[in-house]
């Protein structure tokens, strides 16, 4: 196979909402650049893109694949994006390591709900753009509807590049203003004949045509001042100018295609090797520490992984970009987060599951290689002479958590290790186990990503699972200060067990006034690992209690917080003062002393108005206006506070407080009112106080749970 130079390596990221045909337009590309001699397709189950099982039983992308064409002396490296934003883990690492977005839009659909959020990462990297209007052979085909739909979400920038005639079931002409010549194509597509513009379109031709060298010449004052000298430019000069506007982001070209009739898709390849830019030309990655990683082959090889896929019969494939340098097998690379040297035995350029092996690849380039076992998405490995991490793709939070278990015991530890590796292919799916609620937790970015989820689970790893509700990990805390005693006696014949001890616990605050009711010989504050403190005051004199044993009633003490009295959740934020105690000369020992202080503190817990605390998530909406109205009733029906309003490109942005027990619920709920538009971000914030009735309620559960266990 060919090695390109970076110059002829261009990487192109397909974007676009379910149904848009981005799987069609990547199988159509190889087709047209004769890397394959037949065209699958979705309906068949064949494509080159989506060949996993459970896209095959969905009908649509869940899996980001790389694919590759070569067209005209360059090559040009495509990965194929699922449309749905449950999946769009896959979507952000494929935008961050592609140099151009191409955005298909279907003609029949406008501008679709899933275009609008997978939009903001294309945005978020600034990556250049093209826009494909697909699907114009339909009958329900709308060019003109979409084009507005489009300039009125993506602003100015959008740039028309071509039109079409005959649009809906005899669909077969585009107008392309930027050379000015009418592509017809036969009915069954193909190659197109190159005509002249009729003449009841060429006003309009030459409108858009005026149009777009304005605007390729706005972007450079060179090219200004000569479209002012000749009030047009050449060719070249055009090029130059459109690739520094998309590069800018203040034009995004607009073509039109039918990618299952192969009509229009050869000029978007040729445009994107003449205009789109190359890894060369793009800004640098940086590393974590700032530094600029230029794109030069003569640099120290430097690969940054994106992407990683565990397939059962091959093992883990690690797909990677080339920053800098160039990769070739037998390489032994340092890789610099785990410090682990891995040696890159195979190197591959990845057709969809079909691999297609290379001696070495220059930078710029998106390749694989399997086995490497040390290495995960985000990792960069490093030749000699590079050092430093590449700052990592930042995933979105997961928006779903649930409690996930095995039907058959004897899968558990199995469970573990496929949840792990699935969190590795796929790392907006996280895995957490609750100690305090003893559940494993799975954290994904929806319904339709929980439901893949456990297929793959049963289908691919044979591990039948259910999933129940994911318990709070509500705080318990006190109000008010209180004292107790305990006295622990016990005696069974031979030495016995015997201490006592008096403390006072109160509610702790940062800032708080020291203790001057007892003189405190020494105390201990605890950070403790739920969040919160425990101040421990020692304030025993006169030797009541050995100091030996102060220890042992601060480790009860702890053992009592990692179980509070109310509903078993951890106890945070007590101030406990030890002040007064007995012991045995005998009978005294650490276990005495362990139980007594547990006891104590459990007692005076209950008489310091005990309270139940739960986690706040602080939940930012950005909605329509339209929708603003019923997202605001769904946030206050889920007991949010919400603390801001404000307009941020076009949608209105509520910020509020909301509790974390509320949140699968207002999740589910804002999909339907929102119509799947709603953009939802949250994270921790704090703990608070739990409603009077509410807390009364989860302790009366709590104690019919416990009763029922005994």
């Amino acid at each position: 196979m060919k090695i390109y130079d970076e110059k002829h390596i261009k990487n192109v990221v397909l974007i676009g909402a379910t149904k848009s045909g981005k799987t069609t337009f990547a199988e159509t590309m190889l087709f047209e650049a004769g890397i394959t001699n037949r065209r699958g397709t979705v309906e068949e189950k064949n494509t080159i893109s989506d060949y996993h099982e459970i896209e095959h039983e969905r009908g649509s992308s869940v899996y980001a694949t790389t694919l590759h064409t070569e067209w005209r002396d360059y090559k040009i490296n495509i990965i194929d994006t699922p449309g749905l934003d449950d999946f769009i883990g896959e979507v952000v690492s494929a935008v961050r390591v592609c140099d151009t977005a191409l955005v298909l839009l279907n003609a029949q659909n406008g501008l679709e709900v899933g275009t609008e959020l997978l939009w903001d990462y294309v945005n978020k990297f600034n990556k250049p753009t093209i826009i494909a209007i697909n699907q114009l052979d339909r009958d329900r085909a709308d060019f003109n509807h979409t084009l507005e739909q489009s300039k009125k979400f993506f602003g100015n920038a959008v740039t028309v590049m071509q039109y079409p005639l005959n649009v809906g079931l005899s669909f077969n002409c585009i107008v392309d203003v930027l050379n000015m010549v009418m592509y017809s194509f036969p009915e069954t597509g193909g190659k197109p004949k190159k005509l002249p513009i009729p003449e009841d379109e060429m006003e309009r031709a030459e409108k858009l045509h005026n149009d777009l060298v304005e605007k390729a010449a706005e972007n450079d004052e060179e090219l200004m001042e000569l479209y002012f000298q000749k009030g047009n430019l050449d060719e070249d000069e055009l090029r130059k100018g459109l690739k520094i506007g998309m590069m800018k982001h203040q034009i995004f070209p607009v073509f039109c295609v039918c990618a299952r009739k192969n009509m229009g898709v050869g000029r978007i390849m040729g445009f994107i090797d003449n205009v789109a830019p190359s890894a060369i030309e793009m800004p640098p990655e940086v590393t974590e520490q700032g530094s600029p990683v230029p794109c030069d082959p003569a640099k120290p090889t430097r690969l940054f992984v994106f992407k990683t896929l565990v397939e059962p019969h091959l093992g883990r494939l690690s797909f990677f970009k080339v920053l800098s340098g160039e990769v070739a097998t037998g390489m032994e690379l340092q890789n610099e987060t785990t410090s682990v040297t891995e040696r890159i035995g195979q190197l591959f350029i990845a057709d969809g599951k079909n691999r297609n092996p290379i001696e070495r690849l220059k930078a710029g380039d998106i390749g694989c290689t399997l086995k490497l076992k040390n290495t995960n998405v985000n990792h960069t490995l490093n030749g000699k002479g590079a050092k430093d991490n590449i700052a990592p793709i930042q995933f979105p939070e997961p928006k779903i958590r649930v409690a996930i278990l095995t039907k058959n015991k004897q899968d558990d530890d199995k469970l573990g290790e496929v949840l792990s590796e699935m969190h590795q292919e796929d790392p907006t799916v996280i895995i957490e186990y609750n100690r305090e609620a003893k559940q494993i937790i799975l954290h994904v970015m929806g319904e339709l990503h929980l439901s893949v989820t456990k297929w793959i689970l049963e289908h691919i790893y044979k591990i039948p699972v259910e999933f129940t509700k994911a318990k709070i990990p509500y705080r318990e805390t006190i109000q008010k200060p209180s004292m107790a005693s305990y006295k622990h006696k016990k005696q069974s014949g031979g030495a016995g067990q015997f201490g006592e001890v008096y403390m006072k616990i109160e509610p702790y605050f940062e800032g708080m006034p020291q203790l001057t009711e007892f003189q405190v010989r020494d105390t201990e504050v605890t950070e403790l690992p739920w969040g919160g403190k425990l101040v421990f005051n020692n304030c025993i004199v006169g030797g009541v209690i050995d100091a030996r044993f102060i220890p042992s009633i601060l480790k009860g003490i702890m053992e009592r917080m990692n179980e509070g009295p109310l509903t078993g959740s951890y106890v945070r934020d007590v101030r406990v003062s030890v002040y007064d105690g007995k012991m045995h000369a005998v009978d005294s020992n650490d276990i005495s002393f362990k139980i007594a202080g547990m006891m104590a503190f459990r007692d005076a817990f209950h008489q310091a108005e005990p309270l139940l605390l739960e986690p706040i998530h602080n939940v930012e909406v950005a909605v329509p206006d339209t929708m603003m109205g019923d997202v605001m009733t769904e946030l206050q029906g889920c007991r949010s506070m919400i603390m801001n309003m404000e307009v941020d490109n076009g949608y209105q942005v509520i910020k509020a407080r909301t509790p974390m027990a509320e949140l699968d619920k207002f999740f589910h709920s804002l999909r339907s009112v929102s119509q799947g538009r709603a953009k939802v971000r949250s994270h921790f914030a704090d703990y608070a106080p739990v409603p009077f009735e509410m807390q009364k309620q989860l302790v009366d559960e709590y104690r019919k749970t416990e009763m029922a266990e005994k």
